[in-house]
């Protein structure tokens, strides 16, 4: 059973849910940079300190500050990791590498769920968050494609990449993971 896991997808994919149902079945754990972010935060560690002076800025977290945080979460002791929304371009995941590298726990599948846009946008406008417009939807999936998208073709390279076709039910997509996980 493969045990070092990334999720990629569009926002509103299903990357985080799929990510928590495996991470409780397998005991591993589920490595969101958002959810990590906001965890130095509320800790009020020197790193959450830093990570809520730029956020509150208006700036962008830097990719060697994410990168710190993540690793500082994978050298623990773990049964296993599964990346979810991290990394969200090349040069994120070129640092990543070899940090995975460093550490002796590298990559083993990276999951791409597949979802049509159009799909995709109906489910986001369905979640009903305020900033959930369509407009604003569009734009996030437009900065998917440009930032992200490149990361498939990285990953296909690696054979590491493993499609999931996100456009059908929770738990054929959760059996379809698990039998490629095998």
């Amino acid at each position: 059973m493969k045990k070092h896991l990334l999720f990629l997808g569009a926002p509103g994919a299903g990357k985080g849910t799929q990510a928590d149902l495996l991470s409780k079945a397998n005991s591993y754990l589920h490595l969101s940079t958002g959810e990590l972010l906001r965890k130095e935060i509320e800790m009020n560690t020197n790193l959450g300190r830093e990570v809520k002076d730029i956020i509150t800025s208006g700036e962008l977290v830097s990719d060697e500050l994410v990168l710190k945080i993540v690793r500082q979460n994978l050298d623990k002791d773990n049964n296993g990791w599964i990346l979810d929304g991290y990394p969200r371009n090349l040069s994120q995941a070129h640092s990543l590498n070899e940090v995975l590298i460093e550490i002796n726990q590298p990559l083993e599948v990276v999951f791409y769920l597949d979802i049509p846009e159009e799909v995709l946008i109906k489910r986001l406008l369905l979640r009903g968050r305020k900033d959930d417009t369509e407009k604003t939807i569009r734009k996030r999936v437009d900065i998917y494609k440009k930032t992200t998208e490149p990361l498939i073709q990285y990953f296909k390279e690696l054979s590491l990449l493993e499609y999931i076709n996100a456009d059908r039910d929770l738990n054929t997509i959760s059996f379809d993971i698990k039998q490629k996980m095998a």
